[in-house]
């Protein structure tokens, strides 16, 4: 039995191959010249890493897998999710009567040649206060592919703050 390994990373933008394997005990003195496995992972998901094509031989060099009654077996490649954090900025002014909002954001790591191409960043006021300046629904490109599926989005909200005009006294003579 020739066994593929499995493997297994994070989204990193990048194919996951492995092309390791075990096997069951040979004849004394044989050995597994080369094995085939092909597999190949690269957004977030699961498949198949397949053996095939095994080569055995003897001591003497000699060809002797039609000896063998050979069983493949797959492992499996897994790609898991990556987690990139986008934070809302905050901002503070003091109040002048007009609305205070801050579309922009930071984040994390993206992997090599993912983009974000939007944010939603929501988050306005007026009055003397606080509120949150709330992210959401981001898009994440690879050229032309849309590989936000591939992330673990966490979210973190900014805060907006309006703080009271200062007091100006009056100098009186």
């Amino acid at each position: 039995t020739i066994t593929a390994d499995s493997d297994t990373k994070v989204y990193d933008g990048t194919a996951l191959t492995n092309n390791g394997y075990t096997h069951t005990a040979l004849a004394a003195g044989d050995e597994i010249e080369s094995v085939t496995v092909t597999g190949s992972q690269t957004v977030v998901g699961s498949s198949d890493n397949v053996p095939s094509a095994a080569v055995i031989k003897n001591t003497a060099g000699a060809d002797v897998t039609a000896s063998y009654e050979i069983t493949y077996t797959n492992g499996t490649l897994e790609v898991t999710k990556k987690t990139v954090t986008i934070t809302a900025d905050s901002d503070t002014k003091v109040y002048d009567g007009t609305a205070l909002t801050k579309n922009s954001y930071t984040n994390s790591d993206l992997a090599t040649g993912d983009v974000i191409e939007s944010v939603t960043v929501t988050g306005s006021i007026t009055e003397v206060g606080t509120v949150a300046n709330v992210p959401s629904a981001a898009v994440i490109m690879d050229g032309e592919e849309n590989v936000t599926a591939n992330y673990t989005i966490d979210y973190v909200n900014g805060e907006l703050e309006v703080t009271q005009q200062p007091s100006q006294r009056k100098q009186y003579r």
